[in-house]
């Protein structure tokens, strides 16, 4: 069955060929610990007050949402409903959030992008050594939570059981007015309003994506200029390309700062694909990093669990 899965992600994905402190005192500098002339003891607190301060108090631990064991992840979510509309049919919209209380400005969000055929609602638990590396993203799921952002993961058609419209034509072109085009501008509405999605802050906004979620991911940039604080592509690469790409002659001047995660044996997004968006930023000046392993393929890394809140939180 996972071969069947791969051979069908393979074409899904490569559909588009169009082209398109300061420490303690050294005991050598000088200063010694003998009383002062008047005979009192330099340690001595002379105030009669207790000098206590806040700098002894042990930070508060995070108390995660999520229930792990060795080899579990869980994470509570929530699923809502959103219309799209212009005749779209509604889709299921999962929704996590950390413990607490939110800042004043509202919860940072990240929004997540399921890779093709696997529904996002697959992102919230994983078990160790499940497929494509699940528990590896269930596991930022939960790191991310930890930090303090909302995390937001919306169905691609389909009920998560096909793959973003954002590289496949003709909406690689035409993305204006498409059903996910259509979609993003209702999360936008929510995410603006503090509706369905609670306390959210709508000037900290974070994406990432796997495979078709990861060029769902760049089309952030592409299609929804200022929106977006920082991006994190997983196994994907440039919006409108697939297995097969041909840059464009330029790119957003206001790209976000991109984090990329990509396996390098990977066989349905190739690393050249990724690379060549990459040097297509560095070269633009915008600020990129890439966490890489030589022995993953196509799946969710180990790298990313804490690679990408401490990218978003640079951001």
């Amino acid at each position: 069955m996972t071969q069947i899965r791969l051979l069908i992600v393979a074409l899904a994905v490569a559909c588009d060929v169009s082209g398109l402190p300061d420490g303690p005192n050294d005991p050598l500098d000088g200063t010694s610990d003998t009383a002062e002339p008047d005979g009192t003891d330099p340690d001595s607190d002379t105030t009669g007050v207790d000098d206590d301060t806040d700098d002894d108090t042990e930070p508060t631990p995070v108390v995660s949402v999520c229930t792990t064991t060795t080899d579990t992840v869980d994470c509570p979510y929530t699923t809502v409903q959103v219309d799209p509309g212009f005749g779209f049919l509604s889709r299921d919209v999962h929704v996590a959030t950390p413990n607490g209380t939110p800042p004043q400005d509202g919860w940072p969000v990240v929004l997540f992008f399921q890779g093709s055929l696997f529904s996002a609602e697959l992102s919230f638990s994983g078990e160790r050594n499940a497929p494509f590396g699940q528990f590896e993203l269930a596991r930022t799921v939960k790191s991310l939570l930890d930090a303090g952002y909302v995390v937001i993961a919306p169905e691609a058609f389909g009920n998560g059981s096909t793959f973003w419209q954002t590289n496949i034509p003709p909406f690689s072109l035409l993305w204006s007015g498409s059903g996910d085009d259509s979609l993003m501008g209702k999360l936008f509405d929510e995410i603006d309003d503090d509706g369905l999605f609670g306390s959210v802050n709508e000037d900290a906004l974070y994406a990432t994506g796997i495979s078709s979620g990861g060029f769902m991911t760049s089309r952030m940039a592409v299609s929804y200029p200022g929106r977006f604080r920082a991006l994190a592509i997983h196994s994907g690469g440039y919006a409108t390309c697939s297995a097969v790409c041909l840059m464009p002659l330029s790119l957003p001047s206001d790209h976000p700062p991109t984090l990329f995660v990509h396996g390098m044996t990977d066989p349905i997004v190739p690393p050249r694909v990724m690379l060549q968006y990459k040097d297509a930023l560095d070269a633009d000046g915008v600020t990129t990093e890439l966490l890489s392993s030589e022995t993953e393929g196509h799946e969710w890394m180990a790298d990313a669990v804490d690679g990408l809140p401490d990218w978003f939180a640079l951001y």
